[in-house]
């Protein structure tokens, strides 16, 4: 465990990092770019995994897995998902390596391959590539997969968990007869990332489409749920896409329609990533370490024994712990009874208030013969002393407030952090002074959208779905609009 403290108020950015080593999540590795995500920080994104699995499945979609190598001439067939891809890709030339007469280990020339290989970026190509094989009539249709994966985009500037070389995610791709049900799927997706956003990572989001300039290279339209940090700034969380024809005319995949007609299948692609992690840490977490709400926790509650030296009261004591440790666990709560004798209380106390554990029970001698606890919350840092009787509903009954709590401690910070504007002076002085969502009006144009970006390092997050219709000009140029969009300064 690391005792460095870094304020967060101070250095966001080294508080972050610090954090991310401290708490055992996540450390550099020895290949440039890449993370070792360590046992803890694996076990949180375990249970993002489990919580996103169950409800791809109860939307009806399967799990396969496709190669992490993709033919280059894959990518030159949809030329948008090129251009957006071509500068982030890792290239295979060959297969073999071999032993100089110096004895240094180089790559064999004779080994080149016929067509070089990309290390998969996202995996469109070679899943419609595959697709073709896969659907031939109507009753091929719907198809609905999700990968669980890697990906690598050969980033220049990386961060563990925000952006990385290598980073852990899964991507939908469904394919469908027609473009309404393909539509539906990508708005189902979004909103099954938001209820997962929201009720599992305790992020409130903001729902909403990307721009041109945003979007995913390759789709129609791109949906995306937005979260806001604790610095103020925004950070998207996952996107839908809404992908049309493109992929399927690029690989020439077609169905046969009922009147045996030849059409061009319809498709989607959604996705979250390890980013979600980052998410998870910048939107809770406070100087004296990581929060985690308990939907997420891996260790929901941790039991402390105060153990006496007197081996009767010790006997006692653990016995106690380990009936309420049985007792929660029966509720489905997950239980760590931490009986180590080669560490202090204190000791225990600090290192579990940094890996934010949502509640620790402390119990001593008296507190048995008193029938009681102390148990203490990571949110707020109460403590209080409980029965001991039917501790095990009173606990699940605080998880619960403490779930409840995270969220709404994250929502009123990200309302109150939406500044809406009407004027250049306005947005320049939100953007500088005052940090979150600015909300103003844009006049639709890209060539508006690069610009505002070139002046402040702002974007459009989205252009939330739950916008009203309010007429207005466009802050950089006073052309007029109907709607206001999302800016801000994002990871």
């Amino acid at each position: 465990m690391d005792n460095k403290k870094v304020k967060r108020s101070e250095d966001y950015s080294a508080w972050y990092n610090n954090l991310v080593k401290s708490a055992d999540l996540a450390e550099h590795s020895a290949v440039k770019g890449c993370m070792v995500i360590k046992p803890y920080g694996y076990a949180i994104w375990e249970k993002m995994q489990a919580e996103l699995d169950k409800r791809f499945k109860e939307t009806g979609h399967q799990n396969a897995y496709f190669p992490l190598f993709i033919p280059k001439s894959f990518f030159s067939k949809e030329a948008s998902h090129v251009d957006g891809f071509a500068k982030e890709c890792a290239v295979v030339t060959h297969y073999r390596l071999k032993t100089a007469e110096n004895g240094e280990i180089v790559v064999d020339e004779t080994a080149k391959l016929e067509e070089e290989l990309i290390v998969r970026p996202t995996s469109e190509t070679i899943i419609w590539n595959t697709y073709r094989d896969w659907i031939k009539s109507h009753r091929d249709l719907p198809i609905l997969v999700n990968q669980w994966a890697n990906v690598v985009r050969w980033e220049m500037r990386t961060r563990l968990f925000l952006r990385t070389t290598e980073f852990l995610w899964q991507e939908g791709h469904t394919a469908h007869a027609t473009s309404e049900e393909a539509i539906a799927e990508t708005k189902q997706m979004l909103e099954v990332y938001a209820d997962f956003a929201e009720n599992i990572l305790a992020v409130p989001v903001v729902k909403g489409i990307k721009t041109a300039n945003e979007r995913f290279a390759g789709a129609i339209e791109t949906y995306c749920i937005e979260g806001l940090m604790q610095d103020g700034k925004a950070l998207q969380m996952g996107t839908s896409h809404f992908l049309g024809q493109n992929f399927a005319k690029a690989f020439d995949v077609k169905y046969a329609t009922k009147d045996n007609k030849q059409e061009y299948v319809w498709a989607t692609s959604w996705g979250v990533s390890t980013r979600l992690m980052g998410a998870l840490i910048m939107s809770h977490s406070d100087d004296e370490g990581l929060i985690l709400p308990p939907n997420l926790a891996p260790i929901q509650v941790v039991i402390v024994p105060i153990i006496s030296k007197k081996e009767e009261e010790k006997e006692l004591v653990l016995n106690k712990a380990k009936e309420i440790q049985s007792a929660l666990r029966k509720k489905g709560i997950s239980v760590k009874l931490d009986d180590r004798d080669n560490t202090t209380p204190g000791y225990k106390f600090a290192e579990y208030e940094l890996k934010g554990v949502p509640v620790r029970i402390a119990i001593g001698p008296r507190d048995v013969a008193n029938e009681s606890v102390e148990v203490a919350r990571r949110d707020t840092k109460e403590k209080q002393v409980m029965s001991s009787i039917d501790i095990d509903h009173k606990i699940e009954h605080l998880l619960s407030q403490i779930q409840t709590n995270i969220y709404q401690k994250a929502l009123d910070y990200r309302d109150q952090h939406i500044n809406a504007v009407n004027t250049w002076d306005e947005f320049i002085d939100a953007l500088e002074n005052k940090t979150g969502f600015v909300s103003a009006h844009w006049d639709g144009t890209s060539e508006t959208e690069l610009k505002i970006k070139e002046l402040t390092k702002a974007t459009i997050r989205c252009v939330p779905l739950s916008n009203p219709q309010e007429n207005g000009i466009c802050v950089l140029t006073g052309a007029p609009s109907k709607e206001r969009v999302l800016f801000a300064k994002a990871y």
